[in-house]
């Protein structure tokens, strides 16, 4: 979108000549995670829990900074979360053979028979979904998503962002706090 493509918008937030992405993003995830919740909630776990089962599905066992990084969860949420599974029976915690300071996760024989009594209702919604929205706009979406996320974790866009931030804040204050 470009943004002249924005510009309607623009008049109800004074000041601003783009949407706010983060706002749209965020509604976008409710609207695909209000058909994932009665499964997850039918099953007793939350979806930090689901995408934690899921990552380490995908990739094998994890540290925990690994995990905080792909799932999206702050690392003092993730040790709660963590506890939790562990007391489900859902993770093992082992000690890194080299370094004792170091965890690694993965799943159990219970996580796993869960993630295969979830599999056909979690499909079955992809597939709903993909039927209501189309299976070229599905595949379309999937590659932009990818492509943003590469975009964004560029190193050269932290870096132009931190310099025009800086650049803007009064002396003695910090980078600001979060998406806009």
């Amino acid at each position: 979108m470009t943004r002249q493509a924005t510009a309607p918008f623009a008049a109800n937030a004074p000041g601003f000549a783009y949407r706010n992405l983060p706002m749209l993003l965020l509604r976008a995830r409710e609207g695909v995670l209000a058909h994932f919740r009665p499964i997850l909630n039918a099953h007793g776990v939350t979806e930090q829990q689901w995408r934690i089962v899921r990552v380490l599905m995908e990739f094998g066992p994890l540290e925990p900074r690994q995990i905080v990084e792909l799932c999206c969860i702050s690392s003092p949420s993730l040790a709660g979360i963590l506890a939790r599974m562990d007391d489900m029976k859902l993770v093992a915690r082992e000690r890194v053979g080299h370094d004792q300071r170091r965890v690694r996760v993965s799943l159990t024989a219970a996580s796993r028979r869960l993630a295969a009594r979830m599999a056909p209702q979690i499909e079955a919604v992809y597939r709903d979904i993909e039927a209501h929205i189309g299976a070229d706009f599905t595949a379309r979406f999937y590659r932009t998503l990818d492509e943003l996320i590469a975009m964004m974790d560029e190193p050269a866009l932290a870096r132009a962002f931190v310099l025009r931030t800086a650049a803007r804040a009064p002396a003695g204050r910090g980078a600001p706090r979060g998406p806009g």
